[in-house]
């Protein structure tokens, strides 16, 4: 067990049964003589999303969860959920489509990220940074477009996301997109 004094960003804490990851945290020093200085978190629930905002004095004892994160490699979707092989034990184990939700537009074939397991059982992904993907559909160019700077374009990627691109991308290129922000960052090669 620690103390609530030692509480820092991307840390986790396990309140009343739930595991979170710290999002944020703010020290506010009492004005009162003989007051406990508190501890402001906002935190993020690891199984649902929900992000709460939490307030310790630095005395109190916090818990850290046991989460566990293992490499894991997409195989394949289904009417049962997504599948992913474990890369240390190659056991597979399947996420339904509500734990991953937005998410899932992410996933290509052979893709290597890490799954959050609490208590045994998987509860949620973290992607690398960049995912290669390739353009399906999109808009041609025109040309005299790239006057004002900056034009883009919506295409649709193979997995059915949708991202604006610079006008010089075609359909059937590779393109790199980041993860967090599903933002265009750059042509892959």
């Amino acid at each position: 067990m620690a103390t609530a004094s030692e509480l820092r960003r991307g840390g986790r804490v396990e309140l009343e049964g739930e595991p979170y990851t710290v999002v944020d945290v703010h020290f506010q020093s009492p004005s009162a003589r003989g007051a406990s200085t508190l501890v402001k978190a906002k935190v993020r629930n690891l199984r649902t999303g929900n992000v709460l905002e939490k307030t310790f004095k630095t005395s109190d004892r916090i818990v850290e969860p046991q989460v566990e994160l293992r490499p894991v490699q997409f195989l394949y979707a289904d009417g049962d959920g997504y599948h992913f092989m474990d890369q240390e034990s190659f056991e597979t184990l399947t996420l339904r489509g509500d734990v991953l939700g937005d998410d899932a537009r992410l996933l290509v074939d052979n893709l290597v990220l890490q799954v959050h397991k609490y208590n045994g059982s998987p509860i949620g992904l973290i992607f690398p940074p960049i995912v290669e993907m390739t353009v399906t559909d999109c808009e041609p160019g025109v040309r005299g477009d790239t006057a004002s700077g900056g034009v883009t374009k919506l295409a649709r990627l193979e997995t059915g996301l949708e991202i604006r691109v610079p006008l010089f991308i075609k359909e059937g290129e590779r393109v790199k997109v980041h993860t967090e922000t599903r933002e265009f960052a750059g042509r892959a090669s």
